[in-house]
Parts: C-alpha cells; structure tokens; sequence
C-alpha cells in the first residue's frame, strides 16, 4: 500500500485547548480525500501541521512514505485560508512572481491559467477579479509546479452558486489527471461529489475514516411506482432480494441487497403485467451520514 500522507498520533494544544488529539491518519495515492468537521473540528489545524506552518504538540507525520523534508514539500500545492496576490499586478504577472519564489518555470503559466479558466483574463489586474477567479487564480499557483499532491481548506468558502460549482468541476478535472487531493470542507453536498474517501473530526478527535461508497452502502435505495402502488407492494414482496418496501406517497422506496438492479427489477414487474412509470437508483446522502456519525460518538 503506497501511503502519499501518514499522521501518527498527531496532537496540538494551545495551552489548555486541544485542536487536534492523537490523529492517525492514511492516504492513499490517487485518493480525493475529504476532512470533514463542524468549525473548530481541527481540519485547518491538520493542514497547518502537515505543511509544516504548525509545529504539532506530539506525534508527527511522514509524505511519501518518509519524514518531511524540503523536497516533500516541493511536491505538495497548497491554499490555505484567502488567496493573496498583488492587487493591481494582472493574473499572469502575479504567476510569473510565484514561479520565481517556487523556483519553477514560467512556461506553464498559460497551461495553468487555461485550466482554471482564466486564460481570457490572464492580463487583467487582480483587484477586478470576483470572489471565486480569486479563488481558480489561487488554484492555479498551486498547480504552478505541476505537484503531485494539491491541499485545498475550504476551497468554495464564501462562494455563490456558480462559484462553487466552478471550483467543483476544477478539482474533479484535477483529479482526474491522477493527483492526489487532500480537501477540507463543511460543504457535505460537495465533498459527496468530488471526494473519494473522508474523514471525519470532531472538536479534534476522529470519530470516522472510510470511503464514500461504503459509508453510503447501507442508504443506497431505488425508488419504483406504478399505477397503483399498493398492487406494486404485492408483486414486489414475491421479489428475492428486497430487505424493506417503505410506502411514501408517489412511490416505494425499495431497500436492496444481493445486488438486485433496477433492469431486474424493471423485467419482474413487466413479467407481471405492471408498468414502471418511475425507476431509479438513490445513492443516499452524505450529510445524513455525517450526522449519523456524529449522533453515535455523544
């Protein structure tokens, strides 16, 4: 197993407070890896000590499978808190000034700013761009040096609709590419989208880390009606591989196992003589299993 990041008992107190209690910690290569918590959980706290911004209290870390060194950190990009650029220097400008303090090269500033979506305002000062080009300029230093690794707190924080969106469909083209995304969030609909697997803090202690599928597994329902729901509910309780029928009032929402599909479905009803006038699969929800999770560890 290739472990991009592992925390071992990592801690941080201020004083009497502690933000971050014996954390231990796997990601994996190629993960979209979501910490979750509500504010004050101690998801910035752990991303300020693994770019090493915070010295933990005890315990420690590794990247790549080794302690932190100055080579690690190279190939980590990383957005912590607001994006900082100059003013009235353009987006291209502003880039050209981070490759300098990178120590990388210039020639992948328009590739960068093309995959962010701001190559039609490369040349545009800072100050005249929104809330969320701020935040796909940000993106983009932090892919400047082509890392392997991207670190993003609270990417679409403070962003309307559109924004967050944006930012979404950035990080999964990111992803896509083979990068390995470590994404603190409090947006769950968001996490559920993009995330590949999750963890979950709590006033900094870890209450839960999993993949998104599996943890969604026992929520996966499909919903099917018919003309008549209740000549439906007698057909479907003769169906093999239903756990549980729940009556709501345009449909039934069908707990499955057994790995019963809506084709299988969809051919039993009409062997029956009955007709799906809806049918689909529900994956269930994030936010629900967040609480869940959160109710089970009072």
């Amino acid at each position: 197993m290739e472990y991009i990041l592992e925390t071992k008992g990592l801690t941080k107190k201020y004083g009497r407070l502690t933000a971050l209690n014996n954390l231990d910690l796997t990601i994996e290569k190629g993960m979209v890896f979501g910490l979750l918590g509500p504010n004050g959980s101690g998801k910035t706290t752990t991303l300020g000590m693994i770019l090493d911004v915070t010295r933990p209290t005890a315990g420690g870390y590794e990247w790549f499978g080794k302690a932190p060194h100055a080579d690690s950190r190279k190939k980590i990009g990383a957005i912590l808190e607001t994006p900082c650029f100059y003013p009235y220097l353009s987006a291209a400008r502003n880039l050209h000034i981070v490759a300098k303090i990178k120590e990388c090269p210039t020639s992948r500033i328009d590739e960068v700013l093309t995959e962010v979506g701001l190559i039609e305002r490369k040349n545009d000062p800072f100050k005249t761009y929104s809330l969320g080009m701020k935040q796909r300029l940000a993106i983009a230093s932090a892919l400047l040096a082509d890392p392997p690794v991207m670190i993003l707190d609270e990417p679409t924080n403070g962003l309307d609709p559109q924004g967050i969106v944006e930012i979404r469909e950035i990080i999964q083209q990111i992803a896509s590419s083979g990068k390995t995304i470590v994404l603190a969030s409090h947006l769950l609909d968001e996490v559920q989208k993009v995330c590949s697997d999750f963890c979950v803090l709590r006033k900094g202690v870890k209450l839960y880390q999993g993949s998104v599928e599996e943890a969604l597994s026992d929520q996966k329902t499909i919903e099917v009606a018919t003309a008549d729901l209740n000549q439906l509910e007698e057909a479907l309780n003769n169906l093999s591989g239903i756990k549980n029928i729940e009556k709501q009032p345009d449909v039934l929402s069908l707990t499955t196992e057994n790995g019963l599909t809506t084709e299988k479905i969809n051919s039993f009803l009409f062997e029956k003589g009955l007709t799906a006038t809806h049918l689909s699969r529900k994956g269930g929800s994030l936010e629900k299993q967040f609480l869940k999770i959160l109710n089970e560890n009072d």
